[in-house]
């Protein structure tokens, strides 16, 4: 149906096409009642397996590392393990229409594929566990490439599973309850993995001791199974039917470039908008965060430090941060907290450079740790509804894997680089440099508000 003739009518199209069209005004207790709902726990349990692996291939990693001795501009270079996450909506179409027998049978198309992914995740974690760093770093790269591998799968399987859980004024609920499970499992990948490493080596200090890293990642690997459980007890989404592919040309067309198609049709010129702002909305966070972990332990704090600091503060304001994002984004509009995540996110990494100037500062690295959760978990549940409100529900999992790589795959090249810019300039102008680069974020947020809504419907309905 062109877009001309479509009704005016309140549909779930016309909800989702404007992000802040979702954001009714439903009574209060309406609003927080959909958190108790069995879909938003279920993305609860899921959004911490997905979160699990991201730091403990980057961030924890990069702890690891710096303590066995690895240069900060190697440990630089090797974040582009990540960049798996940059390249993910390669293959995304075969995760969006491939069946993977016999998974796809006994459990359905998206939780067959959830469970395949989290295999790949644990046995990559296994390997990481078992390999020593200092005896050569090319089998834990190998292995860290399967983990990162195994997540991107994940995510753009897990992606499709949440769009398609509940309906569009539902979706910023979902996010909040995928990015609070989320990241306290980042908590758990940074905190936790830094604890267990410290306990298993008991008293032995100032030397890099790799069983404690090897019980740690094992505990990891071990942990995984909360999203195994959930995969398994979980219903599978009901999905539109699929007209029958006439040909092995039809398929590929159909998978491979109508969900690109579909995109452009939609948004036309304004689609280079809506891309240029997914591909640099989390720069600060994503670039910083490669050179936290190895700052902490240039600054002499231990393992047991950071990993206290985390799971207290980080857990309580991460949880508040996500919980206010969904909350505000229903209530004001995700165009709204959006521009105010990117506010925070950007002025976050300033404290990082004070914090520099602070010395062994425990009392300081709790209000960093802190502001930064709080900033990072209203950007990210924000976030996600934005670019759940962006894709079709017939081409779920290939658009929001689109979309979800762009954002990685700029910050992710950049950020290789973080390690060799600290060893030039010093972590000063380092954090204060990623604060900049927030700034062109909140350009484009401004712009991609006023925005007109997408011509197209946006549920599976016909295109123009």
């Amino acid at each position: 149906m062109p877009a001309s003739s479509r009704p005016a009518a309140d549909t779930a199209a016309d909800r989702r096409a404007d992000p802040d069209a979702a954001a009714a005004a439903l009574p209060w207790r309406e609003t927080l009642k959909v958190y108790l709902e069995p879909a938003t726990l279920r993305m609860f349990a899921l959004g911490f397996s997905a979160g699990l692996p991201l730091l403990l291939v980057l961030g924890t990693l990069s702890f690891r590392l710096r303590e066995a001795g690895i240069d900060r501009a190697t440990i630089g270079y090797l974040s582009w393990v990540g960049l798996a996450y940059g390249f993910k909506w390669v293959w995304a179409p075969l995760v969006d229409r491939l069946p993977l027998p016999p998974l796809t049978s006994l459990l359905g198309r998206r939780r067959g594929w959830l469970l395949a992914a989290q295999a790949m995740v644990i046995a990559g974690l296994a390997g990481m566990a078992v390999n020593d760093p200092r005896a050569g770093l090319e089998p834990m790269v190998w292995c860290a490439l399967l983990v990162a591998f195994g997540s991107a799968t994940q995510d753009i399987a897990l992606d499709a599973f949440r769009i398609e859980s509940a309906e569009a004024r539902k979706q910023a609920a979902l996010a909040a309850a995928y990015q609070t499970g989320y990241r306290l499992a980042m908590i758990w990948a940074g905190a936790g993995v830094l604890w267990v490493a410290a306990w298993a080596e008991g008293a032995t200090t100032g030397s890099y001791q790799n069983i404690g890293w090897r019980t740690a990642y094992l505990v990891m690997a071990a942990s995984m199974a909360v999203g195994v459980l959930t995969v398994l007890f979980s219903p599978e989404p009901a999905r539109r039917a699929l007209p029958p592919a006439k040909g092995p040309a039809d398929w590929l067309r159909s998978a491979l470039v109508e969900p690109f198609a579909d995109f452009i049709r939609r948004y036309r010129w304004q689609a280079a908008l809506i891309l240029a702002l997914i591909a640099v909305y989390r720069i600060s966070d994503v670039v910083m965060g490669i050179m936290a972990n190895p700052f902490y332990v240039d600054m002499g704090f231990t393992k047991d430090e950071v990993a206290t600091v985390s799971k207290v503060y980080g857990v309580v304001m991460t949880l508040a941060g996500a919980f206010v994002g969904g909350v505000l984004s229903m209530r004001l509009g995700v165009m709204r907290v959006l521009m105010l995540g990117a506010v925070l996110s950007a002025a976050s990494n300033l404290l990082f450079a004070w914090l520099g100037t602070r010395g062994h500062d425990l009392t300081a690295l709790v209000a960093v740790v802190s502001a930064d959760n709080l900033a990072g978990g209203i950007a990210s549940a924000a976030f996600i509804a934005y670019l759940s409100s962006l894709t079709n529900i017939s081409y779920s999992a290939t658009q929001y894997a689109l979309f979800s790589s762009m954002m990685l795959l700029l910050p992710k090249f950049v950020a290789g680089y973080s390690g060799a810019f600290v060893d030039a300039h010093g972590y000063g102008s380092f954090f204060t440099s990623t604060a900049a680069l927030g700034v062109p974020v909140l350009v484009l947020v401004a712009l991609a508000s006023r925005m007109k809504a997408r011509t197209g419907p946006a549920d599976g309905g016909e295109s123009p």
